[in-house]
């Protein structure tokens, strides 16, 4: 058990504390008990951030533990599995067969990716404590298996040869049914050889998740991935998508391994301008009209003209030109110009928007905390300490939700998630240090 400092003291800090405890496994932390019984790849990123300000060893191993199952190309996968716990999680671990692929660990694993925040968390974990960091060779480690992900990144997954990544799965964006990948997965089957079992509907109702055509559609696009032992060179892919918060998180990573290789005696030269190269590549993705960025469907090469929270994330970058326009835009109708309690995952004013269906509308966490410090970034204090306020007390009222209704801050998915605990933690251990 965690025994809390006392710049995160007080009623929040322990329910959050309470959370990340009753989810760690001893060597890292459930997204959630029921819905998520493995290690995911992004989730490990945001939650090592709030462990910094209470465990900052904890907050290591958690990242040290996501590194056990790196490939051999440089990528860190999606999911590393328990196998005591196969079966209840769909693809489950005899699905992807990953221990039979060359490139992959002696672990079992997913053969996809999410996004790249893992080089982020660990400059923030070293941050919280420079002195537990060097007593264990935190950064000195790390760096090198960063180094090899982002290098995966830049070499295999530039698809569409604007150096940008690209995801070849919706799952790996983390935004599972985002409208970003309507059009593009209209050409995808929905009729896999896998038979599909639905274990999520256990812990959430299918009100609040992807479709069973949704589903059909992923699982097709994850057997053919797998099928050619998730070889990103082969050409064969159906959905090949830019997603502006990708790209915008690896970007941000970058500046963070300059750091890192700097604190360590490295050239921290060769990040800092990968990390330019990304910023002003990610303007390729922006629509004057819409005043954010949107999605690239590489196989067709067209942009995908929706507003979307991906949109917006962009502005967690500093320099980035198009920030003035996207800062009006995510503060004006389309996002909090209606006065949520969070950001919505989606245009409010779309035809399709839903508030409580999955990536399709309502407000996430993790993607608000984003947004809160893409406005500290460009000097919107006064709107990030709101949102702040908001993220806070939604997440101590309804215990750690998924995610919520933006405007009644009703539950939705599952509860004490894991990323909500650790950011809601994070936020506080911000505004105690400020007093």
């Amino acid at each position: 058990m965690f025994v809390s400092a006392p710049p995160v003291a007080g009623d929040l800090a322990a329910a959050a504390i309470g959370v990340l405890d009753a989810n760690w496994t001893g060597s890292y932390t459930l997204p959630a008990t029921g819905l998520y019984p493995h290690q995911w790849s992004w989730d490990s990123g945001f939650i090592a951030i709030g462990l910094s300000h209470v465990s900052p060893e904890r907050a290591q191993r958690e990242l040290e533990s996501l590194l056990t199952g790196q490939w051999a190309d440089g990528r860190i996968p999606q999911i590393i599995y328990d196998v005591s716990r196969d079966g209840d999680y769909s693809p489950d671990a005899s699905f992807w067969g990953s221990t039979q692929i060359p490139a992959a660990p002696s672990i079992p694993t997913a053969g996809l990716i999410q996004p790249p925040n893992h080089a982020w968390a660990a400059w923030e974990v070293h941050r919280a404590d420079p002195a537990a960091s060097r007593a264990r060779d935190f950064l000195p480690r790390l760096y090198p298996r960063l180094v090899a992900w982002h290098e995966y990144l830049g070499t295999r997954r530039d698809r569409g040869g604007r150096g940008l990544a690209s995801v070849v799965h919706p799952w790996e964006s983390g935004m599972d049914n985002s409208p970003l990948w309507d059009k593009a997965l209209v050409r995808v089957p929905s009729t896999p050889q896998h038979q599909i079992r639905r274990p999520d509907l256990l812990h959430a109702d299918l009100s609040e998740r992807p479709s069973e055509k949704e589903y059909g559609k992923y699982f097709w696009l994850a057997e053919q991935y797998r099928d050619r032992e998730c070889d990103d060179l082969r050409g064969e892919d159906r959905f090949l998508m830019e997603d502006p918060t990708f790209n915008a998180l690896w970007a941000r990573s970058e500046l963070s391994l300059a750091n890192i290789a700097a604190a360590i005696g490295r050239d921290p030269a060769p990040h800092r301008v990968r990390a330019a190269e990304l910023t002003a590549a990610l303007g390729g993705l922006y629509d004057e009209e819409l005043g954010l960025f949107v999605a690239r469907d590489v196989i067709d090469d067209t942009l995908v003209r929706k507003a979307t929270i991906s949109g917006v994330v962009p502005l967690i970058l500093p320099g980035l030109s198009q920030a003035p326009a996207v800062l009006r835009t995510v503060l004006g109708p389309r996002f909090l110009g209606s006065r949520p309690l969070m950001v919505p995952s989606y245009d409010v004013t779309a035809e399709d928007f839903q508030p409580t269906q999955y990536w399709r509308g309502p407000a996430w966490f993790n993607m608000t905390w984003l947004v809160i410090r893409g406005l500290r970034t460009h000097g919107r204090d006064r709107e990030a300490d709101a949102l702040s306020a908001n993220l806070r007390a939604l997440a101590l009222e309804h215990q750690f939700p998924e995610y919520v209704d933006p405007w009644t801050g009703a539950p939705h998915g599952t509860r004490n998630f894991s990323w909500t605990a650790a950011l809601a933690l994070d936020l506080a251990a911000f505004h105690a240090d400020r007093r």
